[in-house]
């Protein structure tokens, strides 16, 4: 019982994201000429170039690369891609009539493209959060990596830019800037709704004088501190590493600490998403 409702959950957020990404390709994206990449790319060309329906242009690339899927990863993932690549064509065309009813002034264009990017990168990250993918092209993205180990982001790259690269030919060279500001603001929002805010910073710590270090930390700072040892690949001598995770108010407090203890030591601070447990 668990499983049916939660697959039902599943399908009921990839559903509302799916009306939302298709509501932003037919208000934003559409009407502007604003070439995204994948199959809505290729359908805001086709429609300008050849008077194409863009909900049919969408339904057959994402057909394609639905067998493509089928055909070369197997059953299982093709699965995972059927429902998208049925559901959205479906909801390209339900949504056309909502840019006949919202007009935007393009006169500040920047803002319309960076608010039809945050949309849809919160569109994509709620999809890729249940465990989907897109549909389209980014298939062929996962065939290329699973079958050639060429990176998803790289072929992803790759096919961006050849799709946008016949977009400034037909609608200028601004509109193909407008196009890589909209992938990047969305790849990014997108990142954040699968990883989150990142509230803490992860310290990898490198100091010779590690107990004043971790004296700071513990008993200064409040927080905890883990030792490993490590081996240098140069001098290749034994070294200690402390690792602590702090908040992100405390960012410099930590870096302001270190360097007060010793000037020398060698830090690395990476963002943290989640923290779980203690030591």
């Amino acid at each position: 019982m668990n499983n049916i409702t939660n697959k039902i959950k599943d399908y009921v957020i990839i559903s509302a994201a799916l009306l939302l990404s298709a509501t932003c390709y037919n208000v934003f994206l559409l009407p502007l000429n604003i070439v995204s990449g994948g199959s809505g790319g290729v359908a805001t060309l086709t429609k300008y170039a050849f008077n194409i329906d863009q909900a049919i242009m969408i339904f057959i690339v994402q057909m394609i690369c639905l067998i493509l899927c089928l055909l070369v990863l197997g059953k299982d993932k093709a699965t995972k891609t059927l429902y998208v690549s049925l559901a959205y064509p479906i909801f390209v065309r339900i949504t056309e009539f909502i840019s006949d009813i919202i007009e935007f002034n393009t006169d500040d264009l920047f803002i319309v493209v960076i608010f039809a990017a945050v949309l849809s990168g919160i569109a994509s990250g709620l999809i890729y959060k249940q465990g989907y993918n897109s549909g389209g092209f980014s298939v062929i993205s996962q065939i290329m990596f699973e079958k050639f180990n060429i990176s998803v982001a790289k072929t992803s790259l790759f096919m961006n830019i050849i799709i946008i690269a016949i977009a400034s030919y037909y609608f200028g060279p601004t509109k193909a800037m407008y196009a890589i500001i909209y992938l990047y603001a969305s790849n990014f929002i997108t990142d954040r709704v699968l990883l989150g805010v990142s509230r803490n910073k992860a310290f990898y710590i490198v100091t010779s004088e590690s107990e004043k270090v971790s004296d700071y930390i513990i008993n200064t700072l409040g927080h905890n501190i883990t030792y490993f040892d490590v081996k240098g690949g140069f001098l290749e001598k034994k070294k200690n590493v402390l690792l602590t995770v702090i908040p992100t108010r405390e960012y410099y407090r930590v870096t302001e600490g270190i360097k007060m203890i010793d000037e020398d030591a060698f830090f690395v601070a990476t963002d943290s998403y989640e923290a779980r447990g203690a030591n």
